[in-house]
């Protein structure tokens, strides 16, 4: 007798996904590794050029700028999400949790355009920020925050914030409070047995959180396109300007296959960097 009889038709859906994410990884690595032919939209035989002209400073500093890009991203979200996600978690005021879960998701529920435009608005040259320092005294002139690394950096924290909010909380949830109790009867202040305990045990949580992040950074386009008005120079706008203002598709998915064997790759060293935090959670 068959002891799981819907087991086909949970993993038949997931299934189907799988077949069509690898077909369409499939057209696009065919495609990476065709020539250009100018003027049309049909590709030529086959070819490793397009692979071969990653190294000129144009695509190589698109690909160093879009890396120190998802890392301020990830780092900047981490930082200002712990403190959500512990309060979230350590709180014991229902009515304060609600409000605290309901402020952290609620971006999840407006796409991403909606929320870049919204950043359009706050950091315009006559938006709210302006606006504000203006009136309080703090600038003369509007300061330029549009077109600009640092408001991409913004824009891209209030997306990636969430789902770092909820992965942060999910590890600090997973802590068992007695080994803070135990370090605080031993003469441990608040602040030892937070940096000695709670945040070495919620290491789990901060690795997957920093982890999505960085990579949900890499593949954002809305709003590096939109808030850094092609000055902000990424991966994701160069593929789009790539394939939808000069047709060169082949290059474009070339950018795509080494983007995303980089991606990988980067996440890879960055678990492997983080492995002895890995061990020193584990052994606490």
């Amino acid at each position: 007798m068959n002891k799981r009889p819907f087991l086909g038709w949970f993993v038949s859906p997931a299934g189907l996904v799988a077949l069509g994410l690898a077909a369409a990884m499939a057209a696009v690595f065919q495609y990476s590794i065709r020539a250009y032919i100018p003027g049309s939209l049909g590709v030529g035989g086959f070819t490793l050029q397009n692979f071969a002209a990653m190294l000129r400073p144009l695509y190589a500093l698109a690909f160093w700028n879009t890396i120190l890009l998802c890392f301020e991203t990830a780092a900047f979200a981490l930082i200002l999400a712990y403190p959500l996600a512990y309060a979230l978690v350590r709180t014991k005021r229902r009515a304060l949790r609600s409000f605290i879960l309901i402020t952290a998701v609620t971006p999840l529920f407006l796409g991403e355009v909606v929320r870049t435009y919204s950043w359009m608005i706050v950091l315009g040259n006559n938006g709210f920020l302006n606006t504000l320092l203006m009136k309080l005294g703090l600038a003369s002139r509007p300061v330029q925050m549009m077109f600009s690394t640092a408001g991409v950096v913004a824009a891209l924290v209030h997306v990636t914030m969430p789902i770092m909010v909820i992965m942060l909380a999910a590890g600090l949830s997973h802590i068992d409070r007695s080994y803070e109790k135990a370090a605080e009867s031993l003469g441990a202040g608040s602040v030892r047995t937070f940096f000695t305990i709670t945040l070495p045990l919620s290491m789990p949580g901060i690795i997957a959180g920093f982890s999505t992040a960085f990579a949900w950074t890499f593949s954002a386009f809305a709003t590096p396109q939109l808030i850094g008005g092609g000055r902000v120079s990424t991966v994701s706008t160069l593929i789009y300007q790539l394939g939808f203002a000069s047709f060169n598709f082949p290059f474009a998915a070339s950018l795509s296959v080494i983007g995303l064997a980089l991606s990988l790759a980067v996440i890879a060293l960055l678990k492997r960097a983080i492995r002895p935090l890995e061990r020193l959670a584990s052994a606490t």
